[in-house]
């Protein structure tokens, strides 16, 4: 791979991965709402699905998604099923986040870090697109005179670099608005935008070709 191709990518890979989306949006809701730590784990769930989606992209199954528009649809709506689901649960979340009910006396709710990670890796594997957009980004980048692995090797952790520091962006700009969270009308608008535009991005899972 040469420099210019190298560049090429982090420029597009940089704007791609500042695109707010289902998994950057998550880390910021996260981040406002549970705090820094809590939103660390999430995005340690999106970047595990990513990778894992981006190394079976590698091995040919997003051609196979691709060739196969039955499997990736229904791929597709159970993801969309999922984001709006989520998206309800945010909308109907209650007025309090840990800070407050922490200063105010209440019981603080129990989430483990797992269940972060958990929800992080569901969400960005709820995404198939991801795997048929790396088998189709990918390859535009790799010289075919040279060996294929080693030039993937460089992509994916060029990638990994560049979507972890745009997550940790999101993080702490979510952890940042917690203190206006506080109010409650601020948070009861923040949880509906947040849910609202979760059930946006299933609606434009679920319709988009």
């Amino acid at each position: 791979m040469n420099w210019q191709a190298w560049w090429i990518f982090v420029l597009l890979t940089f704007v791609v991965s500042a695109t707010p989306g289902p998994n950057m949006l998550l880390v910021m809701s996260h981040g406002a709402r549970f705090g820094l730590r809590s939103a660390v784990m999430t995005m340690a769930g999106c970047m595990t699905a990513l990778l894992c989606m981006m190394s079976i992209s590698a091995a040919g199954l997003g051609a196979l998604l691709h060739t196969f528009p039955m499997v990736f649809d229904a791929l597709r709506y159970l993801g969309a099923g999922y984001l709006a689901y989520l998206g309800y649960k945010l909308w109907r979340a209650g007025l309090s986040t840990p800070t407050a009910q922490a200063a105010s006396g209440q019981p603080l709710p129990v989430r483990s870090g797992a269940s972060f990670y958990r929800q992080g890796l569901a969400v960005a594997a709820s995404n198939p697109k991801a795997m048929v957009f790396s088998a189709a980004f990918f390859p535009q980048f790799i010289q075919p005179e040279w060996p294929a692995l080693p030039q993937f090797g460089i992509l994916l952790a060029t990638f990994i670099v560049i979507e972890v520091g745009w997550y940790l962006i999101y993080a702490l700009s979510g952890h940042k608005l917690s203190r206006y969270l506080q109010q409650a009308h601020v948070l009861k608008n923040f949880n509906r935008v947040t849910g609202g535009v979760f059930v946006g991005f299933a609606a434009l899972m679920a319709t988009s070709r």
